[in-house]
C-alpha cells in the first residue's frame, strides 16, 4: 500500500518517466511475444527462434537500465533524514524502489499481451486484414506457461536490478564487486545523517570545500575540488572492446553477410560480438569522461573551465556510463544498417520495434541520468550562486561539458561503427 500512494502522489515528471518504464516493457514484451509466435509458426527450425528469442536480450537490458535510472531519481524513494525513525530506513526504501518498478513493468507487459492478443485476433477479430496472422501464428493455440513466463521477464529483471543497485550497503567483497558494476561507489554512505544540526554543518562544510575559494571576495568565482581517484573499468573495458570487434570478425567472415535470423551460428556470433564491445563501451566510458575533464582542465585553464572539468570528473561515473550505451547503440544501428544493404532482407516490423525500445530507451537513460547529475549538484549550485557566480558561467560551463564530450565520444563512435560493419560490408 505505502508503495502505491507514493506511486500516486508523485509529481507529474516521475509520473513520466514511470509510464516510459511501462512503454519500455511493453515493447519489450511484445518483442518476447513475437519471438513465441515466430518460433510456434515455424517448429522445423528451432535456431531461428531460439535466436530470435536471444536478440531480444538487447531491448530487455535497455528496460533493466531505464529502470534503474529512473529509480535513482524518484525523490520519493530517496533516503532523507529522520526517515529510519518511522520505519523507512534503507531496506524499506529499496523494496518500495523495486516494488514501483515491478508495477510500471507489470502494467507494461500488460499492455503487451493485450495488443499481442488483438493483433492474432483473440480478442476482437483480426485486424489490418490480417497481417500479423502469419507473423504471430495466430493460427496456433498460445502455450499460456510460456506466455506468464516471458512477460514476467522483464519485471523481474528490473525489479532485481533496482534492488541490487540501491539496497543497503556493506563491506563484504561481493557487495563492493556489485557496487562498481552498478557504477555505484563502494563504502559510500546508505542515507544522510539523521540529526538537523550535523547535516547542516556538512552541508556548509560541503559548499565551502565545494567552492575551492575564498568566500569573502564576491568577485570570485567558486570552483569544486577535483576528484581524487578515477573511475575504475577502463582496461576492462578496452579488453572486452577489442574482444567484441574480434567476435564480429569473426562472425563476418562468410560472403555474403550472414543474416541474423536465418543462420543460427553467425547471428549468435554477431550478437555475442555486438554485447562485449557494448559492455566495452559502458566500462570505458567513465574513464574518457574523467579524460575529457582532465583535459578541459589544461594548459592554465579559467574558473569556466576548471568548474566544467571538475564537474565532469566528478559526474564520470554517472554520467559515463550511458553515454557509452549511447555510443554502443549508435555504432550497431550503423553496422545494422549496413549488414542489411543489397541483397539482405529488409527490416521487418519487430527489428524495427525492437531499435526504437533499444534507442528509446537509451536517450530516456541519459536524460534521466543528467536529471540525476544535476539533483546531485544542488548544493554545489546553491553555493556558486551564493558566492556570487553568475547564472550564464554555469549555463556556459553545462554548454562546454556538452562540447567536450561529444568530441571525445563523438569519434569513438565512428570508429567504433566502422569497425564494427568493416567484417560484415565485405
Amino acid at each position: 500500500m505505502l508503495a502505491l500512494r507514493l506511486t500516486r502522489a508523485a509529481r507529474p515528471a516521475v509520473q513520466l518517466r514511470r509510464l516510459l518504464v511501462a512503454a519500455a516493457s511493453a515493447g519489450t514484451g511484445f518483442l518476447l511475444l513475437g519471438s513465441l509466435g515466430y518460433a510456434l509458426g515455424h517448429p522445423t527450425t528451432p535456431g531461428a527462434g531460439a535466436l530470435r528469442l536471444a536478440w531480444c536480450l538487447v531491448p530487455l537490458a535497455a528496460t533493466a537500465y531505464l529502470a534503474l535510472a529512473v529509480a535513482r531519481t524518484d525523490p520519493g524513494t530517496r533516503p532523507r533524514p529522520g526517515l529510519s525513525a518511522v520505519g523507512l530506513g534503507p531496506g524499506r526504501l529499496m523494496a518500495i524502489s523495486a516494488l514501483t518498478t515491478a508495477l510500471s513493468c507489470v502494467l507494461g507487459s500488460l499492455v503487451a499481451l493485450m495488443f499481442f492478443l488483438h493483433l492474432r485476433g483473440d480478442i476482437t477479430g483480426m485486424p489490418f486484414d490480417g497481417d500479423g496472422a502469419k507473423l504471430l501464428a495466430a493460427d496456433q493455440p498460445l502455450p499460456v506457461p510460456a506466455v506468464l513466463t516471458l512477460l514476467t521477464l522483464a519485471p523481474a529483471v528490473a525489479s532485481l536490478t533496482v534492488a541490487l543497485a540501491l539496497r543497503p550497503r556493506d563491506g563484504r567483497p561481493g557487495a563492493r564487486w556489485f557496487d562498481t558494476a552498478l557504477g555505484r561507489r563502494p563504502g559510500a554512505a546508505a542515507e544522510p545523517p539523521a540529526d538537523d544540526e550535523s547535516a547542516g554543518e556538512s552541508d556548509d562544510a560541503g559548499a565551502g570545500a565545494g567552492a575551492g575559494a575564498t568566500v569573502g571576495a564576491p568577485d570570485a568565482v567558486a570552483v569544486p575540488p577535483a576528484p581524487r581517484e578515477a573511475p575504475d573499468g577502463f582496461p576492462w573495458g578496452v579488453a572486452a572492446l577489442a574482444g567484441g570487434l574480434a567476435v564480429q570478425a569473426y562472425a563476418g567472415r562468410v560472403t555474403p553477410a550472414p543474416s541474423l535470423a536465418a543462420l543460427p551460428a553467425e547471428g549468435a556470433a554477431v550478437l555475442v560480438g555486438w554485447m562485449l564491445t557494448a559492455l566495452g563501451l559502458v566500462l570505458a566510458a567513465p574513464g574518457l569522461t574523467f579524460l575529457a575533464g582532465l583535459l578541459l582542465q589544461s594548459t592554465r585553464p579559467g574558473a569556466l573551465r576548471l568548474l566544467a572539468g571538475r564537474v565532469l570528473m566528478a559526474e564520470a561515473t554517472r554520467i559515463g556510463r550511458p553515454l557509452g550505451v549511447l555510443c554502443a547503440v549508435v555504432s550497431a544501428a550503423f553496422a545494422m544498417t549496413v549488414l542489411y544493404d543489397g541483397s539482405a532482407p529488409p527490416f521487418g516490423p519487430l527489428t524495427l520495434l525492437g531499435t526504437l525500445v533499444v534507442a528509446g530507451c537509451t536517450l530516456a537513460t541519459l536524460l534521466t541520468a543528467a536529471v540525476e547529475a544535476r539533483q546531485s549538484r544542488a548544493d554545489t549550485t546553491a553555493a556558486l550562486l551564493r558566492l556570487g557566480a553568475p547564472a550564464t558561467m554555469l549555463r556556459s560551463a553545462a554548454a562546454l561539458r556538452a562540447a567536450a564530450l561529444l568530441a571525445v565520444f563523438g569519434p569513438l563512435t565512428l570508429l567504433i561503427a566502422y569497425l564494427s560493419a568493416l567484417p560484415t560490408s565485405r
